[in-house]
C-alpha cells in the first residue's frame, strides 16, 4: 500500500504536488503552533533587513484557511494548477506555467499589500489559478459544490460564495482576478486582437533553469541530450521513421537486385 501511494504521490504534476503539499504541511504546522506565523507572514520591512528575509515571498502563499480550510485549499490550488500544468494550451511547457505563478504572485503582492495591508495571499492566488483554469473550458459545465454552471463562472460563483460566508477574504480574491486578468490581456488578448507583441514572454533564463541536464550519467551508460530539437520535436508530431537524418536526402532509393 505505502508502495502504491509513493507511486501515486510521484506521477502527479510537479508543480501542482509540491505546491498543494507544501500549503498542506505549513498551515498544519502554523495551526498547531509548531511553526510560529510570525516567521512566514510578509512585510515589506522584512525584504530590507540584513540579511533579507525573502522566503517570506514564499511563504505568504503557503497558509490556508483555519479548520476546512486546511483540507478545502490545497484541494483547490491542486485541482486548478494541476489543469494549467497538464491541460492547458496557454502553457505548453513547465517554465511557462512557472512564469504564470511568478507574474500572478508579484501583481498580488503589489496590489494587496498595498491597497489591503494583507499579509496571506493564498486566497488571491486560488482565484487566480481557478480564473485562468476556467477560461479553457469555456461551455462545458462545471460541478461548484452542490450545483452545475458553466465552467467559465466559477470563479465568480466562488467570490459570491466569499461574499456570504467570508467577506474578509474578498479585497484579496478580487486582486487574484485582477492578476489573471492582466495576465491574459498582456499574453493573449493585446497580441491576437490589438496587434501588439506578447509581453509576458518566458524569458529564457528561466527555460534554462528548468531544462533537464545535457549529459546525465546513469549506471548503464552516458545520455546526451542535443540542444537542437527538430521539426517534429518542435511540434509534437513523429515522423514515424527510424532512419538517420542523412539518409532522408538520398532519395527514396531503390530494393537490392530490382530496377
Amino acid at each position: 500500500m505505502s508502495a502504491e501511494l509513493s507511486a501515486a504521490f510521484w506521477q502527479m504534476p510537479p508543480i501542482a504536488r509540491t505546491l498543494s503539499f507544501s500549503i498542506g504541511i505549513v498551515s498544519v504546522l502554523a495551526y498547531t503552533n509548531i511553526l510560529p506565523t510570525g516567521w512566514i507572514y510578509f512585510h515589506s520591512y522584512f525584504l530590507f533587513k540584513l540579511p533579507p528575509q525573502i522566503w517570506r515571498l514564499v511563504t505568504a502563499y503557503l497558509l490556508s484557511g483555519p479548520q476546512l480550510g486546511i483540507i478545502f485549499d490545497p484541494y483547490f490550488v491542486y485541482q486548478y494548477a494541476s489543469m494549467l500544468e497538464t491541460a492547458s494550451p496557454k502553457f505548453p511547457r513547465k517554465e511557462d506555467f512557472l512564469w504564470y505563478l511568478m507574474f500572478v504572485c508579484t501583481i498580488i503582492v503589489l496590489v494587496s499589500y498595498n491597497l489591503f495591508g494583507s499579509a496571506f495571499f493564498l486566497k488571491g492566488l486560488i482565484l487566480a489559478l481557478c480564473y485562468t483554469a476556467t477560461q479553457d473550458q469555456r461551455g462545458a459545465k462545471a460541478n461548484f459544490f452542490f450545483f452545475t454552471v458553466p465552467a467559465q463562472l466559477v470563479p465568480y460563483c466562488m467570490l459570491l460564495f466569499s461574499l456570504v460566508l467570508d467577506a474578509g477574504s474578498l479585497p484579496l480574491q478580487l486582486t487574484g482576478l485582477f492578476a489573471a486578468h492582466l495576465h491574459d490581456f498582456l499574453s493573449r488578448l493585446w497580441p491576437e486582437f490589438g496587434g501588439g507583441s506578447n509581453w509576458l514572454a518566458t524569458p529564457g533564463w528561466l527555460s534554462r533553469l528548468v531544462d533537464s541536464p545535457r549529459v546525465v550519467q546513469r549506471q548503464y551508460g552516458t545520455a546526451i541530450h542535443s540542444n537542437r530539437q527538430t521539426a517534429g520535436s518542435t511540434t509534437g508530431a513523429s515522423t514515424g521513421s527510424v532512419l538517420p537524418d542523412s539518409w532522408k536526402t538520398r532519395g527514396s532509393g531503390h530494393r537490392l537486385g530490382g530496377e
